[in-house]
């Protein structure tokens, strides 16, 4: 070649092949490479033997999937640039006009507004059922149900829900469910094994949170046993162009190793904290699966067992109804570690004061009047965390 920058473009050299180490190789590409117009023609990118393009994967994001697999107990992986995006392409896939979807009504806010407005705008309806009466989610299935959504524990909320009696309702419907994994992380529980002979079709995990763990990364990922199911979501993932970036894969892969210590380390300090909670007086209630009187306790340890490390690092609190929404307001502005943030699953405890009334069909009988407030427990030590919210409760509340 003439020209040094010819020479820069197209230089020979390939590095020797055999190197190892304890991370994979972050490979980026939009553009791949074919040796020839056969290869080009003949390459396949659906069961991962091969390489066609950047979309489709790279070294890097096969490997991702196939750990992720191996973590929640399934076959095949789709990654996707949020939680959220795998709940859209599950509903895009497996949904069409004149279907309907069940969701359970203390679900993560954002799956029922997709119901409530793309889904409802292409024809396909929906029904929120309540998640803590199985016989509920059965008489609400009909002709038109093709997905009910399952989510363990609930969002904000956190009531365990009977998870195995629901797959088998379903199962009996010949309906298809789809779990949201984030709380559980994998860890909790074998979503795809929950005993009986009985698991979910598909999970959708929020890697955003546990998998991540830093705070700094946004993905999300779709994860079944069933190949047929597989294809027909990994079609319209294709369709809808959705891509992940490397280096977000090497952040993921870099926290997997750490995944069940910390975990099990948000698990303990949560279920401390909680317990504490149980002893102030502002309190009218703690939502905790762990916590013998908190909603479906019982399911969450027949399904989880009560060891640490069988439960998110998430609790909330129903602050007394005494108190007015200003006074809460000014309860979570006082907080000095536990910083007022969305998602959770970061080295940092969060707080978010939530308006239930404005995100149920109507307040549940289990639960306490009050202002709600969900807390996410860090990697803080204990007493500092209790200590902030003692300071904040005498500041506050008193």
């Amino acid at each position: 070649m003439s020209d040094k920058t010819t020479g820069l473009i197209h230089h020979p050299y390939v590095p020797p092949a055999g190197f190892e180490a304890p991370q994979p190789g972050v490979y980026k590409a939009s553009t791949v490479f074919f040796p020839n117009v056969a290869a080009m023609r003949s390459r396949e990118w659906k069961d991962k033997t091969a390489y066609t393009y950047g979309l489709h994967g790279t070294p890097t994001s096969y490997v991702l999937e196939e750990r992720l697999c191996a973590l929640e107990g399934g076959a095949q992986c789709l990654l996707v640039p949020s939680g959220l995006a795998a709940i859209a392409t599950v509903a895009l896939s497996l949904l069409q006009s004149g279907d309907e979807v069940l969701i359970p009504d203390n679900a993560y806010g954002p799956n029922k507004a997709l119901a409530q407005g793309e889904l409802k705008g292409w024809g396909i309806t929906h029904q929120f059922y309540d998640p803590m009466d199985p016989q509920d989610l059965a008489r609400r299935i009909n002709g038109k149900t093709r997905l009910v959504w399952l989510e363990a524990a609930g969002s904000v909320t956190l009531e365990f829900p009977d998870l195995l009696e629901q797959v088998r309702i379903c199962r009996a419907a010949g309906v298809l469910t789809a779990l949201d994994n984030t709380w559980g992380a994998g860890l909790a529980f074998d979503a795809f094994d929950l005993g009986a002979g009985q698991g979910v079709d598909l999970t959708i995990h929020a890697l955003t949170k546990y998998p991540s763990g830093g705070g700094d990364v946004l993905m999300g990922s779709v994860i079944t046993r069933d190949e047929k199911l597989h294809i027909r979501l990994k079609l319209t993932h294709m369709r809808l162009g959705l891509g992940v970036g490397m280096n977000d894969v090497e952040a993921v892969l870099r926290s997997l190793p750490s995944l069940a210590l910390r975990y099990a380390a948000h698990d303990r300090t949560a279920r401390a904290l909680a317990r504490w909670c149980q002893t102030r007086s502002e309190f009218a209630q703690v939502l905790h699966p762990a916590l013998p009187d908190s909603p479906g306790h019982a399911q969450w340890q027949a399904l989880c067992g009560a060891e640490e490390g069988r439960a998110a690092g998430l609790f909330s609190v129903i602050v007394d109804a005494r108190y007015t929404q200003a006074q809460v307001d000014a309860f979570c502005d006082a907080l000095r570690l536990f910083r007022l943030g969305y998602s959770w699953g970061g080295p940092m405890s969060l707080a978010v004061p939530y308006e239930l009334a404005s995100m149920r069909q109507g307040w549940p009988a289990h639960l306490a009047r009050g202002t709600l407030v969900r807390f996410s427990a860090g990697l803080e030590a204990v007493e500092d965390l209790q200590a902030d919210l003692l300071q904040a409760l005498q500041r506050a509340l008193a």
